[in-house]
């Protein structure tokens, strides 16, 4: 059965859907068969691989309502191993639609059982919130990777998402753990992002990736060409950095 992992912030602009568009591919490209489920309204992981979020006849909002089964909401990228369950702006409405719902925070971990056995990673970009959604996703999930800015006020909102995972691991019974903290947006040069780093390894209380993604032009430019890094930049600082973070994924995955 595949790990499904969760990339998670309730913050904004910390890449974390970059993350979720970019780790797939290095994992894909490292033998693994990979989903990315795009489980934020606004689509930008759809966006990222090429795939228009408006002219989409279904996304993972049908497979989330019973509309359709899951495996018709699944579409191939380009890379062997690496597919996509996209979204639309259509799942905007589904916090409001599971809101009466018996078991409403499991809707997508029902969605994602029928099609686990298919897949060794199931990643979830999750919105920027800790909505209704957001607890979907982590329900879902076995493990939740936190992508961190590496500037200042990096920690603000962490410890608001470390207790909602708390509150998920005791009111739902789910047994999700954290996978790690990923450095984002990191500049070697900039004294901020060092500080930030090393206040980030020294009080986030759990593991910390020793994989850090630079802040890097390729990967702001690559999503309007609808490609990942590695079909943009495969040489760039930003490629070598996320096969790094794949490597050490599948590693401390198998550790455990």
């Amino acid at each position: 059965m595949a790990r499904i992992i969760s990339i998670c912030n309730n913050k904004g602009g910390v890449g974390k859907t970059n993350v979720s568009v970019n780790l797939p591919v290095f994992l894909a490209a490292l033998g693994k068969r990979v989903l990315l489920v795009d489980f934020d309204h606004q689509a930008n992981a759809t966006y990222s691989l090429g795939i228009k979020p408006n002219y989409l006849p279904l996304s993972v909002y049908h497979a989330l309502t019973g509309s359709v089964a899951p495996s018709a909401v699944i579409r191939k990228t380009p890379f062997f191993g690496y597919e996509i369950m996209p979204a639309s702006p259509d799942l905007a409405g589904a916090a409001v639609e599971l809101i009466n719902l018996k078991n409403r925070e499991f809707k997508l971990a029902k969605v994602l059982e029928e099609v686990a056995s298919d897949y060794d990673f199931i990643i979830i970009d999750s919105p920027p919130s800790l909505d209704l959604l957001t607890i979907n996703a982590l329900c879902a999930s076995q493990e939740v990777l936190i992508p961190v800015q590496a500037e200042y006020l990096a920690l603000e909102g962490l410890a608001q998402l470390m207790n909602t995972i708390d509150l998920v691991k005791s009111n739902l019974g789910s047994d999700i753990k954290v996978a790690g903290a990923l450095l984002t947006m990191y500049n070697q040069r900039n004294k901020v992002s060092q500080e930030v780093a090393k206040e980030v390894r020294r009080n986030f209380p759990a593991y910390v990736f020793d994989a850090v993604i630079p802040r890097n032009v390729a990967l702001a430019e690559a999503p309007r060409f609808g490609k990942t890094i590695l079909q943009y930049a495969p040489a760039s600082r930003a490629a070598k950095a996320y096969r790094e973070l794949a490597e050490e994924l599948i590693n401390i995955g198998q550790k455990a």
